[in-house]
């Protein structure tokens, strides 16, 4: 309906970027407004129930922040759009190696680019890029400062509503909030148990064990016999779901007005890309699925969108008593109805469902499907059942579309190593040292890939994914897997195990029978994945890295947390046969720390030679690589 601008400044304190010159920041708030008739609109859950105007129309509101170019005739003619992740920016850490906010700690970027630091190395600027943020997430459903949200309509219904916690603390009494008010506190109309791990038993809680303390918590006294990482399962009846699948609608159309001449002062737009990374690769993956790329006249919203590491789910988005947070791991948030069929984007029959669709089956019969880029970590393929791209789910190889390239960045873990230190400060319950491995320099070469792809025509790189260009995908049984027997470090041998769900009961349960066959990528001797892009620090490594992470004691010891480790190698032979190391140590491997600088910097020639890395990036790789071996 309108985008009203609070306020224009300068960004990065005047900075000027060569080729673009210095960028301003657009900060207000977007309006719209939805006809709940339109067919585009009507897939959105309980859209039917939200309030509506004079019109008939259902308003919503959301934030919106934009960096432009000063002088709009240096701009790249790209609109950027980065979907936020729970309210965060993430592109300017993703692509600029710009500091994390100091804020607020958890977040994935800096969240309001101001200083000249914040930019980074200045990729995305340098490129000319017009950067755009909006919020999708309905206010309420997170937590923090300086976040981004959307002010979006409930729908004044009552169901049941399911809550999981894992505390990570041992703390008792807790307090547990809830997503949804409840519609009463008598706890006869409720269900709360504990198990230790997912696959046990639940054991109710006696109503003596906990209770409300307002509608939107539950104190509970925590039980003896379980840990800190207990799951803690609570069904209730609830109200007033927020309508969150508009949060997709609202993307849809604040882009198209902008992107087709809605913001004054704007360059010329030609294109639209979207970067979303877990939880906002989820986000893009349900945007398509949903139909939302198709504009309300019919046009492309999006030419192109790189979801990264998001797997084969999607979101708990566009559902009744949707919680967007949620997303299914190993250990936790197993049983949330975002990860079912379809997991591809061809459209396939899958043989343990026996549905037929795909990601692509509204935009192929709406002719706006977008070119995709989509990357995944090892960390994915352990939690977020990656194998489901590119195979079914009895294990067969299925089509990648033309439009489609996967990526798999081998030995790394979710978020890539730029995010290590903020995981350990939030995550200190894993056994091992997280992974530092970082993916940073191939992102910045494939984002160009898919501008090129579209602006030009020119196709990126073949797809590098197991199962997908030709290689096989390795069972991640601990007999079949193969992995070394390093001292202090046994291979656990699980994964986020995938049946389909019967959701007409609460807690919803696997159908028997109904299992799907997830793999993971094969490794060598050292245990290090062989298929895919090795980043140079992987391809020439100083030890193992991995995409799996176990918990340590107490901590629900054994299960993983959606991680990955870091092992390194033993200094010496000496030092590895006293231990009992299989792995030859780093004086056996590399004669010199120039030999091991030497060959960190073949590797990443090789990438750049393959359209995988940029040439500035090369320079980087080899000065920290450098760097490794002087510290």
């Amino acid at each position: 309906m309108r985008i009203e601008i609070e306020r224009v400044e300068p960004a990065f304190g005047g900075f000027g970027f060569p080729g673009s010159g210095p960028y301003e920041k657009l900060v207000g708030r977007a309006f719209g407004a939805l006809d709940p008739a339109d067919p585009r609109n009507a897939v959105i859950a309980d859209i039917d129930h939200a309030a509506r105007d004079s019109a008939g129309l259902v308003a919503y509101d959301c934030d919106v922040c934009l960096l432009r170019p000063s002088d709009p005739a240096r701009a790249n003619g790209a609109l950027f759009y980065d979907v936020l992740n729970r309210g965060n920016k993430v592109a300017l850490h993703a692509f600029n190696d710009a500091p994390r906010d100091t804020v607020n700690p958890a977040a994935m970027s800096v969240n309001d680019p101001s200083t000249v630091a914040d930019a980074g190395n200045g990729f995305l600027m340098r490129q000319g890029f017009s950067i755009l943020w909006s919020g999708w997430q309905g206010a309420g459903t997170m937590g923090g400062d300086g976040l981004m949200a959307a002010r979006l309509p409930v729908a004044p219904v009552t169901g049941t509503s399911r809550e999981e916690w894992v505390f990570e603390h041992s703390q008792s009494p807790v307090i547990a909030p809830l997503s949804y008010p409840a519609v009463t506190r008598d706890q006869a109309a409720c269900a709360l148990t504990v198990r230790q791990r997912a696959r046990d038993a639940r054991v109710p809680l006696a109503q003596e064990a906990w209770r409300f303390v307002s509608d939107g918590a539950i104190e509970i006294a925590r039980p003896a016999g379980f840990d800190a990482s207990a799951i803690y399962e609570f069904v209730y009846p609830a109200r007033d779901p927020i309508v969150m699948g508009i949060g997709f609608a609202a993307v849809r159309d604040l882009v198209s007005a902008v992107r087709h001449g809605g913001l004054e002062g704007l360059g010329p737009i030609d294109r639209a890309l979207a970067f979303g990374m877990s939880q906002a690769g989820r986000f893009l993956r349900d945007f398509v699925y949903l139909g939302f790329n198709e504009d309300l006249a019919g046009r492309p919203v999006f030419d192109g969108i790189f979801p990264s590491m998001a797997g084969s789910r999607k979101t708990f988005v566009n559902y009744r008593f949707a919680q967007p947070g949620r997303f299914s791991r190993q250990h936790e948030d197993r049983l949330f109805p975002h990860d079912q069929f379809p997991f591809s984007y061809a459209v396939t029959s899958d043989p343990v469902s026996g549905r037929t669709d795909g990601i692509f089956a509204r935009c192929a019969a709406s002719g706006t499907c977008p070119k995709v880029i989509q990357t995944e970590s090892s960390t994915d393929f352990f939690h977020g059942r990656a194998s489901l791209l590119a195979s079914d789910g009895a294990g067969r190889k299925i089509p990648i579309p033309d439009a489609v390239r996967l990526y798999h960045f081998a030995g790394v873990q979710h978020g890539g190593g730029g995010a290590t230190a903020n995981f350990a400060r939030n995550f200190p319950f894993t056994r091992h040292a997280l992974n530092p491995a970082d993916v940073a320099e191939p992102h910045r070469a494939l984002l160009v890939a898919l501008d090129r792809w579209i602006a030009e025509g020119t196709p990126p790189p073949a797809s590098r994914f197991p199962g997908a260009d030709g290689s096989a995908l390795a069972s991640p049984n601990v007999a079949d897997y193969g992995f070394p027997q390093i001292p202090g470090a046994p291979y656990p041998g699980l994964v986020n195990e995938l049946a389909e769900i019967d959701y007409s009961v609460q807690p919803p349960r696997p159908i028997p029978g109904r299992e799907y066959a997830v793999g993971v990528p094969p490794i060598d001797a050292d245990g290090t994945e062989t298929v895919g892009i090795l980043v140079p620090e992987v391809a020439v490594p100083r030890g193992t890295y991995t995409g799996w992470a176990p918990r340590k004691a107490g901590y629900a010891e054994g299960e993983l947390i959606a991680l990955g480790a870091y092992l390194p190698f033993a200094a010496t032979r000496e030092e590895r046969l006293a231990a009992g190391d299989p792995r030859p140590s780093l004086e056996e491997r590399y004669h010199t720390a120039d030999d091991y600088v030497a060959r960190v910097a073949e590797a990443a020639e090789a990438l750049r030679a393959d359209g995988l890395l940029l040439a500035e990036d090369v320079e980087r790789i080899v000065t920290a690589a450098r760097r490794r071996v002087e510290a």
